[in-house]
């Protein structure tokens, strides 16, 4: 992925990625929420995720669980940069959505959604890749009812039963032929890796405060420590010769933090003993050495996983929910933020 990326980074500076997610149920009830039965979820994210650099660039929180995806994602594509190349999923696969992108100037790469419908006006490609056959076609997309209708790409590769299908406005195929559309969009998981890594790894998945105000405050944090763990991992990597990818975060992020919070408490003593003894002129241990600034490299390496995957167990309340707004005086309680 990230070569096919440098590949096309001349004709687009950047190429992000958007999704959303909900938080889990409040851990810690407020007493006015005592009586209601149904799970009551604090709010969503919505993140913008750079998938050639991997890092969180945009982090929406919004305290109404029940908020649409697409209604969120409007304000925050007004604030994009021309040319940018977004690669998201089905949910967006809209002709409103495709216009807006043209308004703004941004190209996508969206996996297709088959409520839109297309017409094939001309065949650009057809070739063997990776033991399929991708064809590329320029289509009329929509149906004019509620947006006009889009010149799109529908690129389609096919091995026996599988199927591969995107739609992007890149008319061009020399600016992303289907070969790289199809080997850019799986880069796309990476942002769901991070809301695994921002809700199992930072403890996101555990949401003690139920006022809106306390639990902006821990996403909003989880999301910066997020970049300053992703910095630091690529830092670790370039100077062990792996990808980052080889890295696991689950592994390395805790001792990282670990080795941080080392690191403050010894400069935190000097600092005192400095001022303890005013008059001498003390000497600062070599702090690389200690045990905790290094670990091995196979400690914080990704195992491949060797048994069966396991399935996420699920909560049948969790068909019943509630946003907190929704609740009798929720909606008093986001006035007071």
């Amino acid at each position: 992925m990230r070569r096919t990326w440098r590949r096309y980074r001349p004709a687009s500076p950047t190429s992000w990625s958007w999704n959303g997610s909900r938080l889990v149920a409040i851990a810690h009830r407020l007493k006015r929420l005592w009586d209601e039965r149904a799970v009551v979820l604090p709010g969503c994210l919505l993140a913008v995720y750079d998938l050639g650099r991997g890092l969180c660039r945009e982090f929406v929180f919004s305290p109404d669980a029940a908020a649409g995806e697409l209604t969120r994602a409007k304000p925050v594509l007004t604030t994009l940069a021309r040319d940018t190349l977004l690669v998201i999923d089905r949910l967006y696969c809209t002709a409103a959505f495709f216009a807006a992108l043209g308004t703004q100037g941004c190209w996508g790469l969206v996996r297709r959604n088959r409520r839109l419908g297309h017409t094939k006006v001309q065949r650009l490609g057809k070739r063997h890749h990776e033991g399929g056959r991708p064809e590329d076609w320029l289509v009329q997309a929509g149906s004019g009812a509620t947006a006009p209708v889009q010149a799109l790409r529908y690129i389609r590769w096919r091995r026996g039963r599988s199927r591969y299908e995107l739609l992007t406005n890149v008319l061009d195929p020399a600016r992303l032929s289907a070969v790289e559309a199809l080997a850019l969009y799986p880069g796309r998981w990476t942002i769901e890796q991070m809301y695994f890594d921002l809700k199992e790894v930072l403890k996101l998945n555990r949401v003690f405060p139920a006022k809106p105000n306390a639990v902006a405050i821990r996403v909003y944090a989880a999301a910066v420590v997020y970049n300053a763990l992703r910095v630091a991992q690529g830092e670790v990597s370039e100077a062990a010769g792996v990808t980052p990818e080889a890295i696991s975060p689950a592994k390395f992020f805790p001792k990282m933090a670990a080795a941080c919070d080392a690191y403050a408490l010894l400069e935190l003593w000097f600092w005192q003993a400095q001022r303890a003894n005013p008059r001498r002129r003390l000497r600062k241990p070599a702090l690389h050495e200690r045990r905790f600034a290094s670990v091995a490299l196979d400690a914080i390496r990704v195992e491949p996983r060797k048994e069966r995957r396991r399935r996420r167990r699920f909560c049948a309340a969790r068909r019943h929910w509630k946003s907190l707004p929704h609740v009798r005086g929720g909606r008093k309680m986001l006035k007071s933020i």
